[in-house]
């Protein structure tokens, strides 16, 4: 068979946030088949061998059949090649690790030209895996070679570079659990949680409630000591020293066997334990120097390193270390005998890994050799122990074993160096007893990580990253903080501009200071803060990492879901007042009125179980949202016989309606009527008339919130429009 012509990759678009998709991001790729629209799965030779050759779990994927083995089905009995791409870029996912499950494909209204979906939190993730899944495919297509592994490593490289590590990674996931939002703030692990006023952010384990002056005090390895001392909590005696010789010294004042090891070092870097000899401990000075800006000569305290987690006051976990140490068999060198340890499935150098490689060049380890007489060449003789590593081996649960009395240390130390959460290093010799006369603690540390107590080499996982995420977002008898502000979202073309500013003003005076995202620039507490266009992801964006802003009103438009989706997950008011402009969106193949359902839905999906959709009855197409909205809806008409509104009042006897009526604007809640005033009444300062169906829709939004209709009407008059 001839070679078949590429795949053309048209264009791709990042979707960050809700869209016509998923509530999740996606990337949508835009494909022209060419020629292979006429060449579906089953009618190019051999493709399909090759394919679950190179994919063999393919097979676990149920696409639309249901079952095991469902896309198998599908290839089998022919399928198109961006139907195809989408599975193969999803398990290449898979493969390197990261689970993804959603993709969809959908032709266009030009023939051969589809727009496939599949979901990945990362851009450059994604891009990665489609960049090697359109290799694949095409090398499937037109039977050339494939070697998968280099595409897989490039993937699991591209997640590596731009995932967050172990420790941040585990509190957004159990902030996700608990519906809490969260925004990636740099390309690192600085993670806001929640929106607005309500956010706390987080850098790997550490807080915004943890205090600079804490974490310097924590760095600082001897001024800990000496405070803790102060307090009454048990540490080894120790020194800082300047020299080799003065080590030497200090020891022997201390008395045999000494740690040396930095004053402000971490993951027990530089530290050498239970030394007597005097060329030892000028070995270890040399080692520890490089690590910390002093070094520290202790008195060795005979024990089992541990490691206790200390979040808001309380100890969620502990783990144990053990030494690391080879057993000669009479044959093989050290150097192979340590390459049978680090095959151990646990150890790798990424963080995924709970436990290190063994290098036998590393400093510390080539010292430990060295005091057994021993070298890489060694052949160590049968049944003969030869030590590795005596500390930095943090992997054995015992939470369950932590007496009461050692917890109380641990957490009066946290308290006393400032630390909200704390990894407490201990020296016990039993963990289940009292800590006097068996411990003592050797260091502080501020940000610890969490990969030992996520994934133990032995014992069980602990949620620690639920523990945190329950310390910054408390359970009271109020309920469970969400981290959420209240957002009012509102999609459409007729004077959302107007809406946006009027509901921003109304919830301002009902004493929330409110930020406003939209066409007409940014506003916080009313004033101007952006001239330029912020209905847009990325002023929606800024709005929603602003500290000060309680509430946000955030105004969008169809071509922005298109191309950006939505910049919040969730919000309590969804406004959509039109399906108008479907005909500047041919570039995204909307051709049709009815084509915009699709679109505006968006802003109605989103709507959180105890919000309120606001939707235009006056327009069929948008009255037909309301059977979307998880929340309640909210109609508003400029007509009081408005069929839409009387079947809801019908059908609900709370049903709410905002309409007008012998030209009063009525709020109706069942069959109950309120009026709110005239339209006459009802105007902005000067006399100012409105749009009546905008002032309306606003009405609407702020009644949705439970703003008085008292401070609605009062907020009209005063409310100052300036079109900037």
């Amino acid at each position: 068979m001839a070679t078949l012509n590429d795949i053309q990759l048209l264009r791709t678009t990042y979707l960050r946030g809700p869209s016509v998709w998923t509530y999740r991001p996606v990337l949508e790729v835009w494909l022209d088949l060419g020629e292979l629209e006429d060449y579906p799965s089953n009618k190019i030779p051999g493709f399909n061998e090759r394919l679950t050759a190179w994919l063999p779990d393919l097979i676990e994927h149920t696409c639309g059949v249901g079952e095991r083995g469902g896309f198998i089905q599908r290839l089998e009995g022919g399928t198109w090649m961006g139907h195809v791409l989408e599975h193969i870029v999803i398990e290449l996912l898979n493969l390197a690790g990261m689970p993804a499950e959603f993709g969809q494909t959908r032709e266009i209204s030009q023939r051969g030209v589809y727009r496939m979906v599949f979901r990945c939190p990362e851009e450059s993730v994604a891009r990665t895996a489609l960049y090697w899944g359109h290799k694949l495919i095409m090398a499937a297509i037109n039977d050339q070679p494939f070697d998968r592994k280099p595409a897989i490593q490039a993937i699991k490289t591209a997640i590596n570079d731009r995932y967050l590590g172990p420790s941040t990674g585990c509190i957004v996931d159990a902030a996700g659990e608990r519906r809490i939002p969260h925004i990636r703030l740099n390309d690192g692990n600085l993670v806001q949680l929640g929106y607005g006023a309500a956010q706390r952010r987080i850098w790997t384990a550490e807080s915004d409630q943890t205090s600079a002056i804490a974490e310097g005090i924590a760095q600082d390895k001897d001024f800990t000591k000496r405070l803790l001392a102060a307090c009454g909590v048990p540490v080894p005696e120790g020194q800082i020293v300047t020299s080799p010789e003065e080590a030497w010294e200090v020891a022997q004042d201390i008395g045999f066997p000494v740690t040396v090891k930095p004053s402000d070092g971490n993951h027990a870097r530089g530290v050498t334990l239970d030394l007597s000899a005097e060329d030892d401990i000028k070995a270890a000075f040399a080692l520890a120097q490089p690590e910390g800006s002093d070094v520290i000569v202790e008195k060795f305290i005979n024990g089992t390193e541990h490691r206790l987690l200390v979040v808001g006051g309380k100890v969620v976990a502990a783990c144990r270390g053990e030494t690391v140490s080879v057993t000669g068999n009479g044959k093989s060198t050290l150097s192979e005998l340590v390459a049978v340890v680090n095959q151990d499935p646990r150890r790798g150098p990424e963080q995924e890994y709970p436990l290190d490689w063994i290098n036998l060049e590393a400093p510390a380890v080539k010292l430990e050799l060295k005091r057994q007489n021993v070298t890489p060449a060694s052949v160590p003789a049968q049944g003969e122990s030869i030590l590795l590593q005596r500390n930095g081996n943090m992997a054995i649960d015992c939470t369950d074993e932590v007496h009461p009395d050692v917890a109380y240390y641990a957490t009066l130390a946290a308290k006393i160096v400032g630390l909200d959460i704390a990894g407490m290093d201990m020296i016990l010799q039993d963990v289940s007893k009292p800590m006097k006369g068996q411990g003592a603690i050797l260091e502080v540390n501020a940000g610890p990580g969490l990969l030992m107590h996520l994934k133990p080499t032995s014992g069980a996982p602990r949620p620690v990253g639920q523990a945190i995420v329950e310390h910054l977002f408390p359970t009271t008898e109020e309920g469970t903080g969400s981290g959420r502000i209240p957002i009012v979202g509102i999609a459409g073309t007729r004077e959302n501009a107007f809406i946006a500013r009027l509901v921003g003003w109304l919830l301002q005076l009902s004493g929330k200071l409110t930020g406003v995202a939209s066409e007409q620039g940014m506003f916080l507490n009313n004033r101007q803060t952006q001239r330029s266009n912020t209905a847009n992801w990325a002023g929606a964006h800024r709005l929603l990492t602003n500290r000060l802003a309680q509430a946000a009103v955030i105004e969008t438009t169809a071509r922005s879901i298109l191309e950006e989706g939505l910049a919040y997950d969730r919000c309590l008011v969804g406004v959509v007042t039109d399906m108008d402009g479907f005909e500047t969106l041919k570039d995204h193949d909307v051709h049709e009125q009815e084509q915009m359902t699709r679109v505006m839905r968006t802003q109605i999906d989103v709507v959180l179980d105890e919000g309120a959709g606001v939707l235009n009855a006056d327009i069929e197409q948008v009255a037909d949202l309301a059977r979307l909205c998880d929340g309640e809806v909210l109609l508003y008409s400029l007509h009081a016989d408005n069929a839409h509104i009387a079947k809801h009042r019908e059908d609900h006897a709370e049903g709410r309606a905002v309409f007008v009526k012998n030209n009063q604007v009525i709020l109706a809640t069942g069959a109950q009527e309120r009026v709110l005033g005239t339209l006459d009444a009802l105007s902005l300062p000067g006399g100012r008339k409105p749009d009546t169906s905008a002032l309306l829709a606003a009405i609407a939004a702020a009644w949705s919130m439970d703003i008085a209709p008292d401070l609605i009407g009062a907020g009209i008059k005063t409310f100052e429009y300036n079109v900037a």
